[in-house]
């Protein structure tokens, strides 16, 4: 048991992909059991009426932020219409946007027009700017995405703080898988430019796990808490698993086994033994 009591967020990522992944955060955000997600701007299940959902959902659990999941990946499409590379008339996979970037191959510039066209979106929607800014699979860190990135937030939304996706804990704990230790090294660099333009980021995070192998999200969720400081970040995927998430995300059921965790008297449980708080 942690004596020190912590505050974390716990962000449900992918708000605006599917009317059963909207409809999941919605519900888990009404139970107390989230304090922030982050919205897609470019995908089917978003517009004035899921926005409205949202914020009647959060009016009931205030501490709650609300933020911009800025989307450079497939199977969604960009806002601005210059935008490149392409995949056909897609975003290209995030393998090969992590390939491109390492190989200097983008152009920062196009990625901050199309930072600042989600951004503006979401002003229009929400009636106001993010509280933070982060990226569907974690493509705000690399290289040369993370550019155009910063500067878009810079710009339109100087308040929000910026999603890192570094451990910053001693490296025994820093390494607890391969996705981990990419997201550790590409985050170094994001952290240093986000500072440098004088953007807040949160100090460590947790949540990634190779969802392909469908895990039992208890033990987890206990491995993530371990260790993590006062606002700390945790990601998370709940859902509902519907036709149009069928379409456009490979991960699915294991959407369903997050929700019931999260909802479960198990995690409640969880976070009053770690003395950890959501409000």
């Amino acid at each position: 048991m942690n004596d020190a009591a912590r505050r974390i967020w716990l962000c449900a990522d992918d708000y605006g992909l599917s009317d059963g992944v909207n409809r999941a955060i919605r519900e888990l955000i009404e139970r107390g059991r989230l304090n922030a997600t982050s919205v897609m701007m470019v995908t089917p299940a978003i517009g004035r009426d899921a926005v409205a959902a949202l914020q009647a959902s959060v009016a009931k659990s205030p501490r709650c932020a609300i933020g911009l999941h800025v989307t450079l990946t497939a199977p969604f499409r960009p806002l601005t219409l210059h935008y490149r590379p392409l995949d056909g008339d897609m975003f290209m996979p995030f393998q090969k946007l992590l390939r491109a970037g390492l190989l200097r191959r983008l152009d920062a510039e196009l990625v901050h027009a199309e930072v600042l066209a989600q951004l503006d979106v979401f002003h229009d929607l929400f009636g106001r700017a993010p509280d933070f800014v982060d990226g569907h699979q974690h493509a705000q860190l690399f290289p040369q995405v993370r550019d155009g990135f910063l500067r878009a937030v810079k710009e339109r939304a100087p308040a929000a703080w910026v999603r890192q996706g570094g451990l910053n804990l001693p490296l025994a704990q820093r390494i607890t898988g391969p996705k981990s230790l990419v997201l550790d090294v590409l985050s170094t660099q994001f952290r240093h430019k986000a500072a440098r333009l004088g953007l807040r980021f949160n100090p460590t995070f947790a949540g990634a796990y190779d969802f392909t192998r469908k895990p039992d999200f208890g033990p987890l969720m206990q491995q993530f808490l371990k260790g993590l400081p006062e606002g700390g970040l945790v990601m998370c995927h709940p859902g509902f698993v519907d036709d149009t998430l069928r379409q456009l995300d490979v991960l699915t059921t294991q959407r369903e086994k997050e929700y019931a965790y999260l909802a479960s008297d198990a995690f409640k449980d969880l976070l009053a033994l770690n003395n950890v708080t959501l409000s």
